[in-house]
């Protein structure tokens, strides 16, 4: 089968969704039954996001895929007719449930294209059932065409064992952006009297990552950011809204406790093994965090036991029967 797959996302960002892309990549790469072809246009900077958005995705792509059989766009940016079958991975939809959160040419692009990409596509695939849901209720994409093919994270880094940064901190990890909650997070830490470090690239929205108890890491590389995650009493990740989390997972892939929202992905992929609180709800965060720290070392094997169940691997073998459903179609 000859694949079109979408590695435009890389030019963008190291976040969750760049994990994605590389991952799964190297997962199909290793079977024997696939011909990936990698596609791509343009950088990194906003302007040639939107020409990549306007143009190459409707117009340039589906040239790009003729000799295809199907066509994987791996964001929710895809053409809305191409001459092959089109799988699109959908890692959230919180541009339309939360617009105030995101860039205006994010909100304008979810407004007006995001809903008809999707109810375009041959297949979907979503990376969890909470985000299946969205897709049903939002995008009006009826249930059988939406696979759920969960994110993973890289076991060869993520580990229990490996060197650990000194000190007694909570550790938050994602880009300085609405969404992730920061300033709650923030107050929560200062009345608990704990430092807070924040490791995550600079993003949109007027966030900041300041107070006398805070320290901005940047954007650690994987390497630096275990061994973050192996020192932190606790993982706080309160985001308001997230399609899977997947600071969540290697949090407990390194036996880190995970504090984060309840009714959300996380609490999905958690398990049971993460402590949940109301993430618009300060006294909550504070209160959720100090559980953690009084079940660390429960807290520590039960997220060992319940990130086994996530891996690369099989997240490629959904991705792959995605494609035969959408080639069947």
């Amino acid at each position: 089968m000859k694949v079109g797959y979408d590695v435009a996302p890389l030019v963008l960002d190291n976040a969750g969704t760049a994990r994605y892309v590389r991952s799964v990549l190297a997962e199909l790469r290793r079977r024997d039954d696939l011909d990936v072809r990698e596609l791509t246009w343009g950088g990194g900077g906003r302007l040639t996001a939107a020409v990549r958005d306007v143009a190459w995705y409707p117009v340039a792509l589906p040239l790009q895929a003729r000799r295809l059989d199907v066509l994987h766009c791996t964001t929710m940016r895809a053409p809305l007719q191409a001459p092959v079958p089109v799988v699109v991975t959908v890692h959230d939809l919180a541009a339309i449930r939360f617009p105030e959160l995101f860039t205006a040419w994010t909100r304008l692009y979810a407004r007006t294209l995001l809903p008809r990409v999707l109810r375009s596509a041959t297949h979907i695939l979503a990376v969890s059932e909470f985000t299946k849901r969205d897709v049903v209720e939002l995008a009006g994409v009826p249930a059988e065409r939406i696979d759920v093919a969960y994110n993973a994270a890289d076991r060869t880094v993520f580990t229990p064992d490996g060197p650990a940064a000194d000190g007694d901190y909570v550790l938050a990890v994602g880009t300085l952006e609405p969404r992730k909650n920061l300033p709650r997070l923030i107050e929560a830490t200062g009345r608990l009297g704990l430092e807070l470090r924040v490791a995550g690239a600079r993003g949109w929205g007027g966030v900041e990552a300041g107070g006398a108890h805070v320290r901005w890491l940047g954007r650690p590389d994987d390497d630096e950011l275990a061994a973050q995650l192996r020192g932190a009493l606790c993982l706080g990740y309160p985001s308001l809204w997230e399609g899977f989390g997947i600071p969540v997972l290697e949090a407990m892939l390194c036996g880190c406790p995970v504090v984060t929202s309840e009714r959300s992905a996380m609490e999905e992929v958690g398990g049971g093994a993460v402590e949940l609180v109301d993430p618009e709800d300060v006294a909550s965060i504070a209160a959720g965090i100090e559980r953690a720290l009084g079940r660390r070392d429960e807290l520590r094997a039960a997220g060992l036991v319940r990130a086994r169940a996530f891996g690369w691997r099989q997240t490629a073998d959904a991705v792959v029967g995605a494609y035969r459903a959408a080639v069947a179609a």
